[in-house]
């Protein structure tokens, strides 16, 4: 069903923004000419990732020409996000923030994130695995350095799936069985959750089923998020409620942290950053997780989504754009930088440099999950992320959309199919109220 015509192509609307690293280095003040004078250029950074004053540390004793101010601020979902759009419309915004990458189109169109494709050097982009850098990538454009890439992979309780003879699940069919067999064996626990909040989670079980969400074919915005992959997602898992076999509720929650930590629930189905936060979050728990590949839809497959995942953009309101992409590069590719961030005891992020796989192998206390070699398995994860896949231009609505009707299924109410077909409907004026050319995919 095609949407109402409307003023700008994608294509129109991310060029928007004038200004580009060739144009920005005629004001001077970059990295390489304070190499040259001895001055130091001094950037703003915004993030909210653990390790990030760790890594801010490491590259200020070790740059003399560039010294970085770090600020500390909210994830996007308590505020963070809505900081950066009121400083970028102030005009004061930091030289380099962190954005997630579902939030990357929106500011890009929105004008934020600055393309930086003259300054993202060959180098630079043979390090970063391709379906990193895709997600920030638009019509050839970038317009953000991927920092991690996330596959969604299976945290699964070892003592628990010992004790009630199971193994992790290679399908999803398989997974399905356990989940039954779970509830039987012990009405109090579940194998798994299905979270009302996790729209991205959802996202990336749509990913690996081969759903394209968005699409910028022909200039526009073509939304189908009620494809026929997602829908078969959808009506898994719907199964899976109906019959009681797996939690519905929020996984940002105090019933979640619950369920985790007394052993109710066998499971967390996410990315691979979800390692350093359960070690994090439940330190007495360790030895008792393990990690797995995330279940295929047949026993062929060898797909997966991302779930999480960050990147650094130039902000439009930079002075000082090569000095804010010499610290993005060293930040992404350097392997002081990997260390220092995993110093922090928080953090198990997966490197978007395959390059630096090793290093993080080496830094990472394996003792939490019983020696096992985590990063050799996202390693192997990583190659299986499926290309292709595309956020919209306002995910933040999308999601809230999507989520709301995400809870009042999990109160009973309408289907995750419905969601689907919600959340469509409800990301449509959104898009048109940006200008932007749209169509939908109604199934």
């Amino acid at each position: 069903m095609p949407g109402r015509p409307s003023r700008r192509s994608v294509l129109a609307a991310m060029a928007a923004v004038p200004l580009t690293g060739a144009a920005s280095a005629c004001q001077g003040g970059d990295g390489a000419s304070s190499a040259r004078t001895g001055t130091t250029t001094r950037i703003t950074f915004w993030s909210a990732l653990r390790g990030s004053q760790e890594v801010v540390d490491a590259f200020n004793r070790t740059h003399r020409n560039i010294r970085v101010e770090f600020q500390q601020i909210p994830s996007g979902g308590q505020g963070g996000y809505a900081k950066l759009s009121n400083a970028a419309r102030a005009g004061n915004a930091p030289d380099v923030a962190t954005i997630e990458y579902p939030q990357v189109p929106g500011f890009a169109i929105d004008g934020v994130a600055r393309d930086i494709t003259d300054l993202v050097g060959d180098g630079l982009r043979r390090r970063l695995l391709p379906q990193a850098l895709g997600q920030t990538t638009f019509e050839g454009r970038v317009f953000s350095v991927p920092l991690d890439v996330e596959p969604m992979v299976m945290h699964y309780r070892a003592d628990l799936f010992e004790h009630y003879g199971l193994r992790p699940a290679r399908t999803w069919d398989e997974f399905a069985e356990q989940a039954a067999g779970v509830r039987r064996a012990a009405p109090g626990r579940r194998l798994g959750l299905f979270p009302t909040d996790g729209m991205t989670q959802f996202a990336g079980y749509a990913w690996q089923a081969g759903a394209r969400w968005f699409d910028t074919s022909g200039g526009a915005w073509n939304v189908s998020l009620a494809d026929a992959p997602s829908r078969r997602v959808a009506d898994y898992w719907q199964r899976l409620i109906d019959r009681d076999d797996v939690f519905v509720n929020a996984v940002e929650s105090r019933q979640s942290d619950a369920q985790l930590g007394s052993g109710l629930v066998l499971t967390r189905l996410s990315g691979a950053w979800d390692a350093g936060a359960q070690m994090n979050a439940r330190p007495g728990q360790q030895g008792q997780w393990r990690i797995a590949p995330l279940p295929q839809w047949d026993t062929a497959g060898t797909s997966v989504g991302m779930h999480g995942g960050s990147t650094f953009a130039v902000t439009k309101d930079s002075r000082h754009p090569e000095a804010a992409m010499e610290f993005i590069e060293w930040q992404v590719s350097h392997p002081d930088a990997l260390r220092a961030r995993l110093s922090s005891g928080t953090s198990s992020q997966y490197p978007a440099a395959p390059g630096l796989v090793a290093v993080g192998r080496e830094a990472f206390d394996r003792a939490y999950y019983g020696g096992q070699d985590i990063y050799g398995l996202f390693e192997q994860e990583a190659r299986k992320i499926g290309e292709g896949w595309l956020w919209g231009p306002r995910m933040s609505a999308t999601q809230k959309v999507m989520q709301d009707s995400f809870a009042r299924v999990g109160a009973g109410q309408g289907s995750l199919v419905q969601s689907l077909r919600t959340a469509q409907e409800g990301t449509m004026p959104d898009l048109r109220a940006l200008g932007l050319s749209t169509t939908q995919h109604s199934t």
